[in-house]
């Protein structure tokens, strides 16, 4: 169906979620693309990205977890959330965005709390919320590092 064939490609981010090689990280090396090349000029932009982008996980992870099973590592639109979220407010630069990269990449990996608690909501809420969590964390670590090496340069 056409219709199951949509969902899987977008909440696969684009089919970028069903690489062999960590899916989670490469499925959101096109998040972090389209924010730095596109949206990271704008921050009223990536702002409305962050809104749109939570509220499409939610809607395709939960759409898509019948089709790929539940929490499946092939979904990853909730990993654009997480990274646009870990961006937001951040001074544009590339150093920067590597910095918030490097840094979701972490807190989505390790679900310091209460990212792990926040996964336990069910569907799509389960299969986002950790990542708006990660974002939120990554966010506050990146702002951190920034003022750090702006103080000690």
């Amino acid at each position: 169906m056409i219709k199951n064939s949509l969902i899987k490609f977008f909440a696969s981010g684009l089919c970028s979620g069903y690489s062999p090689f960590i899916p989670g990280t490469t499925g959101t090396i096109p998040a972090w693309i389209l924010a730095y090349f596109w949206l990271g000029h704008n921050p009223t932009a990536l702002w409305l990205a962050a809104g749109i982008s939570i509220v499409a996980s939610i809607a395709l992870a939960s759409l898509a977890e019948p089709l790929l099973g539940h929490d499946s590592k092939k979904i990853v639109i909730d990993e654009w959330a997480g990274m646009i979220i870990s961006l937001l407010m951040v001074p544009f630069s590339l150093t920067n965005y590597i910095i918030a990269f490097v840094a979701f990449r972490g807190f989505d990996a390790v679900k310091i709390y209460p990212a792990d608690r926040a996964e336990n909501l069910p569907r799509g809420w389960g299969v986002t919320a950790d990542d708006i969590v990660a974002g939120i964390q990554a966010n506050i670590l990146t702002q951190l590092v920034i003022f750090i090496l702006a103080k000690a340069g």
